[in-house]
C-alpha cells in the first residue's frame, strides 16, 4: 500500500513505534509492517522468545484472526486440540458445535505463537531493537517522542503500548490502572511428571487449594497452583515441595513431580485503564487489561486488540481514513477488556467456592447445563466468537458482528480473502472496485443464491450490509468505509 505520510513524520522514521514485543505488539506490528507502514518494536529485553509465559490455549476468535493472516494452520499443527472445557461441579462446556472453522480450544505455549508473529513481522520488515528500555514519552499536536536509556530520543506519528501490566507507556501518559489483587501468591513451577495425567489440561479447586497442568512440548508441564491459606510476598522463595503439596490437595496427587527447571511465585490482578487512547497514544494486551488467568483469555483478548486497532492505524496514515476512526478503537474493545475481567474473576471465584457459596455454584452450573442461551452466551464470551461490537442507529443488523469462515464462490473461504489486510466485498451481482481501491478491496462472491450484501472489515467484523442493494448503496457503503 501507498499514501501520504502523516503529518509529523519524514522518510525513515518510523510512523508507529510498538513498545513491547509479546504476542499483542508483535501482531500489531506485523500487521502494520505488512500493510506498508514503517514500524519500529522497542523491547527492554534481549532477542529471545521466553518459555516463561503463563498462556497456554488459543481460543477460537484469536485462531481465526491468525487464519486471516495464514498462520493458523501452521499452529494447529503444532498444538493440540481439546474440545470440552470442563469448569466445576461437573458442568463442562462443549465446543464441538462452536460456529467456527476452529470448534476446540488448541493447547500450546505462548513461545509457539510468539515465534510465528515474530517470523511474519520480520518477513515484512519490522525494525526490531532489542535492549531497548523505553522510560518515558512526550507527545505533541504532531507526534510522539519516545526516550530510551542509555539511547537517543525516538520519533513516531503514533506509539502503541504493548508492554505489560507495569507498562512504561501507560505511566507516562498519566493513566490510572484501578483494581485489585484477585488472587495472591500463585505459584509456578516447570516440572517432570513420573505419571502422565489422564487429560491434556488437568485443573481443579478442593477446599482452599487450586492447581492447574499444561504441557510443553519438551515432556515439561507448566503447574500454576494456589493455597488460599499461604498469603505470601511475591519475592519469597518456592521450593518443590510446596508445589506437590497444593497440587495434591486439589487434584489428590503429583504426578511424581521432580527436577524444576524453574519456579517462581506471582499474584494475579483484576485492573483495567479507564481509556486505551491518549492522544497519539494507545494501549493493548495487558498494558489496558489484566486479569486472572481463568479460562485462558489474557492472550486471546490482547491478539484481538491489536487485530482492531492495526487496520485502523494503518487506514488513517495512508490517508484512507479520517483520524476519528481511532476513536473506535475506545468504543469496542474497552467494553470486551471489562466483560473479559468480570467473567474470568467469575470463573475463579466460583472454582474456589466454600461453604454458603457451593449451592450457587451448583445451581449456576445446573442452569448453564440446561439453558442454552445462557451456555452459549458462556461459550461465546470464553472463546471470543460472541462480542459484537456497536452499531450506528439504523444500520443493518448484521452491523458489529463477528462473520464466520464463510465458503465463497470459486471453493475460497472469506478469511483467505481476508489476507492481506484488506476489506472483503461479499455480495451476488457483479462489482468493480477500480484500481483506486485494488489494493485495499476484494471482491467475493457467496457461495449460495443469498441476497444480503456484506462488507467486512480486516478485522473480520462487519462494517455495512444490505438486503438486495443496489449500485448506488455499495458506493455509498464503500466511499465511507474503505475510503
Amino acid at each position: 500500500m501507498n499514501g501520504t505520510p502523516a503529518p509529523g513524520t519524514t522518510g525513515g522514521t518510523a510512523r508507529v513505534i510498538v513498545v513491547g514485543s509479546g504476542p499483542t505488539g508483535l501482531l500489531l506490528a506485523g500487521d502494520l509492517a505488512a500493510a506498508g507502514i514503517p514500524v519500529t518494536v522497542l523491547e527492554k529485553r534481549p532477542h529471545r522468545i521466553s518459555n516463561l509465559s503463563r498462556a497456554f490455549v488459543l481460543h477460537a476468535r484469536a485462531l481465526e484472526q491468525l487464519d486471516a493472516r495464514g498462520l493458523a494452520d501452521e499452529l494447529e499443527a503444532v498444538g493440540r486440540p481439546i474440545t470440552r472445557l470442563n469448569l466445576f461441579d461437573g458442568l463442562t462446556l462443549d465446543l464441538g458445535a462452536l460456529p467456527s472453522r476452529f470448534n476446540h480450544v488448541l493447547v500450546l505455549p505462548q513461545y509457539e505463537v510468539e515465534k510465528v508473529l515474530e517470523r511474519r513481522a520480520v518477513e515484512a520488515g519490522v525494525d526490531f531493537r532489542h535492549d531497548h528500555e523505553v522510560t518515558g514519552l512526550t507527545q505533541d499536536a504532531d507526534g510522539v517522542t519516545v526516550h530510551v536509556r542509555g539511547g537517543e530520543d525516538l520519533r513516531a506519528a503514533y506509539v502503541v503500548g504493548t508492554d505489560g501490566m507495569r507498562s512504561v507507556v501507560r505511566e507516562a501518559v498519566g493513566l490510572p490502572f484501578p483494581g485489585r489483587s484477585a488472587i495472591r501468591s500463585v505459584v509456578l513451577a516447570d516440572v517432570l511428571l513420573a505419571e502422565k495425567p489422564a487429560t491434556l489440561l488437568t485443573a481443579a479447586a478442593v477446599g482452599d487449594a487450586f492447581a492447574f497442568l499444561a504441557p510443553f512440548d519438551d515432556g515439561y508441564y507448566r503447574v500454576i497452583c494456589w493455597h488460599r491459606g499461604r498469603d505470601v510476598p511475591d519475592h519469597e522463595p518456592v521450593d518443590l515441595d510446596e508445589v506437590k503439596e497444593i497440587t495434591r490437595l486439589a487434584l489428590g496427587r503429583d504426578y511424581g513431580m521432580h527436577d524444576a527447571r524453574w519456579m517462581s511465585r506471582f499474584h494475579s490482578d483484576e485492573r483495567q485503564a479507564p481509556s486505551y487512547r491518549v492522544g497519539r497514544v494507545f494501549l493493548a494486551g495487558d498494558a489496558a487489561h489484566v486479569h486472572t488467568p481463568a479460562g485462558g483469555q489474557g492472550m486471546n483478548t490482547g491478539l484481538q486488540d491489536a487485530a482492531n486497532l492495526s487496520w485502523k492505524l494503518a487506514a488513517v496514515l495512508h490517508g484512507h481514513a479520517a483520524p476519528e476512526l481511532l476513536d473506535t478503537y475506545q468504543s469496542e474493545r474497552h467494553p470486551v477488556g471489562r466483560t473479559v475481567l468480570r467473567s474470568s474473576g467469575a470463573i475463579v471465584r466460583l472454582a474456589m467456592a466454600k461453604g454458603w457459596q457451593l449451592p450457587v455454584r451448583a445451581a449456576l452450573a445446573t442452569a448453564l447445563d440446561h439453558l442454552a442461551p445462557a451456555r452459549r452466551k458462556a461459550v461465546g464470551q470464553i472463546t471470543g466468537i460472541g462480542y459484537r461490537y456497536p452499531a450506528p442507529r439504523g444500520a443493518h443488523r448484521l452491523t458489529g458482528t463477528r462473520v464466520p469462515d464463510l465458503a465463497t464462490a470459486g471453493g475460497g473461504r472469506l478469511y483467505e480473502a481476508l489476507r492481506g489486510g484488506r476489506f472483503v466485498l461479499i455480495t451476488q451481482g457483479p462489482y468493480d472496485p477500480g484500481t483506486e481501491r485494488a489494493d485495499r478491496l476484494t471482491v467475493a462472491r457467496w457461495a449460495s443464491d443469498r441476497r444480503t450484501t456484506v462488507l467486512v472489515r480486516p478485522d473480520g467484523y462487519v462494517a455495512w450490509a444490505g438486503e438486495d442493494a443496489q449500485a448506488p448503496d455499495v458506493e455509498k457503503a464503500l466511499a465511507t468505509h474503505v475510503g
